[in-house]
């Protein structure tokens, strides 16, 4: 018999062979969404934060886990990426866009403190001729080997998104077989909380309308999945259930959004901004946000119909902590290397964490890089812990406001210590590293000539707020309530009680000075306030008062209740009318 026919006889008998039953194929497949928000900075371990070392290895171990299932994993962050920590900062975010590139992130957006850094070079904001105020946000963004997603930011002059490299409104994926379409967002507060200067042209539009518009466009496109990634947020204090939104925050921005879109619209909405986990359904919508700076990830898993991409359920994980290893005695995390015995490394997925070895060679490279700017020794030794409670009145509070105070040439300071003070201070010897990530935004100090009048209603505005209140040093406020209206005292540590017609030179702050966080708002004059930007930081006046106190230093010299700055009478109600 000759070849060509063998050749035939084994096509015909390999056509007519049974097949394998439809049945026997894998008739679903899993599609995991991993979102990081507020990651700022954080390369690596610090504090309760893995670090994304660290961080590389639980995303890992998750893509062993669909490879052996046929899955597919999606990386997405929800912004506030790179300002935070000096191994960021000193490159302007580099180190952190290098390390997520390692990790194989799929889509990011835009947060506020992406605006930070301002032109590309040692100024935060603009100050010769032809400065790019969004120029280092923009380096950054072309060397993303993933799209940057802005839909709801857009120039002032004609309402149009932003045009820069690498950026688009949303963006199409194919995973696990299925069309994905990612649509990113920024707060609608981004002007009021980030330098004027470097967002000047810009305006931030409503997110459900930019959500709509978007999730639409893609769903004609034929997405399966829709998913948004939202550097805007809310918070929930317990996740055992996904269903029970009791503990959750109903007025907060993104629940509001979630709650006013179609049914159906959007899949998922990696949240963040608010560095508040969330792990709920609201409106149909699986909502997730994971704490700040690493110290946890969050997780959804799609279970799709392997043939359409049709999505057939899907289940939210709790926040998950990123930990390197544990130990085996007490079950805590362990963040450095010690008796190998007792400790264990963390698994997850079932495969032990292990990092992703270039994500490890960026870390340590940055860790080199800073490490003895970082140690640098103020000469002061803390014998307790500062702590920052989210009040004024907290003693890290109140040592920041009296350095900067004393530091300048004026009457008083006021200063965002809660969100212009980012971590804590431990007890021990102070370092320049233990101050920067205290104070890691590049602010500089501005000095203010104000009225009485002036000052009055910045306080009367403050007195008003049920949290987030300014913390002030150089005077103490009173507040009561006199026939029914708002009563204010202010008085110098003189003694001396502030009048309207009186000027107060008032240290503050470039950020606050053009209107950041509202807090100066109800003195702003019309074309707004003039003042010559002292060259220095207001970190680097925090640093100076610590070499010149010298000595040991203890949080109970700042929390003395009978000075407290801000005072109000049993007879103050929430609110007064007038």
């Amino acid at each position: 018999m000759n070849k060509n026919k063998i050749f035939l006889i084994a096509l015909f008998l390999a056509a007519c062979a049974p097949q394998q039953p439809q049945s026997d194929r894998p008739a679903t497949v899993t599609l995991t969404v991993i979102g990081t928000n507020d990651v700022h900075g954080a390369i690596l371990p610090a504090g309760t934060g893995g670090g994304l070392a660290t961080f590389s290895g639980y995303v890992e171990s998750v893509r062993a886990a669909r490879a052996k299932d046929g899955g597919d994993v999606l990386l997405i962050d929800a912004g506030d990426m790179w300002q935070g920590t000096l191994e960021s900062n000193l490159v302007e975010g580099k180190s952190v866009v290098e390390a997520y590139n390692a990790m194989g992130y799929t889509a990011a957006t835009i947060g506020n403190h992406e605006f930070d850094f301002g032109p590309v070079g040692e100024n935060s904001v603009p100050v010769n001729k032809g400065d790019d105020p969004r120029g280092a946000l923009k380096k950054r963004i072309t060397e993303a080997n993933f799209p940057v997603l802005s839909a709801n930011i857009v120039y002032a002059a004609n309402g149009e998104n932003i045009d820069w490299e690498n950026v688009t409104p949303s963006t199409m994926v194919e995973a696990a077989g299925a069309k994905i379409g990612i649509i990113g967002l920024t707060t609608e507060h981004t002007l009021a909380v980030t330098a004027t200067a470097n967002t000047v042209g810009l305006e931030i539009t409503p997110l459900a309308d930019a959500i709509v518009r978007e999730a639409t466009a893609l769903r004609d496109d034929g997405a399966d999945v829709v998913i948004v990634t939202a550097h805007a947020g809310g918070y929930c204090t317990e996740w055992d259930d996904p269903h029970d939104l009791s503990s959750c925050d109903p007025d907060n921005e993104l629940v509001k959004v979630a709650n006013a879109l179609p049914a159906g619209l959007v899949d998922h909405i990696v949240a963040g901004h608010m560095h508040r986990p969330m792990a709920h359904f609201i409106n149909g919508i699986a909502v997730t946000s994971a704490f700040s700076s690493t110290r946890g990830f969050d997780r959804v898993d799609f279970t799709l119909d392997a043939a359409s991409g049709e999505v057939l359920g899907l289940r939210i994980f709790p926040p998950q902590m990123i930990c390197p290893a544990f130990n085996r005695d007490s079950g805590d995390c362990e963040w450095s290397e010690t008796d190998p015995t007792v400790i264990e490394r963390a698994v997850y997925e079932g495969t032990v964490v292990r990092p992703i070895p270039e994500v490890v060679a960026i870390a340590d490279q940055a860790r080199r890089h800073t490490q003895a700017i970082k140690s640098e020794s103020l000469g002061v030794f803390l014998e307790t812990p500062f702590p920052l409670d989210g009040t004024p009145e907290s003693p890290l509070a109140r040592l920041f406001t009296e350095a900067i105070l004393e530091g300048v040439d004026a009457d008083i300071s006021i200063h965002n210590v809660t969100g212009g003070i980012r971590a804590e201070l431990d007890a021990g010897p102070v370092t320049f590293g233990d101050i920067f990530e205290i104070s890691p935004f590049d602010n500089r100090v501005v000095v203010l000539d104000l009225s009485g009048a002036d000052l009055r209603r910045v306080i009367t505005a403050q007195a008003r707020r049920s949290s987030r209140r300014a913390g002030f040093a150089g005077m103490r406020v009173f507040v009561d309530c006199v026939d029914n209206a708002i009563d204010i005292r202010m008085v110098l540590n003189n003694g001396r009680e502030i009048a309207d017609d009186d000027r107060i030179l008032v240290s503050t702050n470039d950020f606050l000075a053009t209107l950041g966080d509202g807090i100066l708002s109800p003195a702003m004059p019309e074309g707004g306030f003039q003042f010559e930007e002292d060259a220095r930081f207001n970190r680097d006046l925090i640093v100076d008062w610590f070499k010149k106190r010298g000595g040991t230093l203890s949080a109970r010299e700042f929390s003395s209740d009978d000075q407290r700055r801000w005072n109000f009478s049993d007879a103050y109600p929430a609110q007064c009318n007038r």
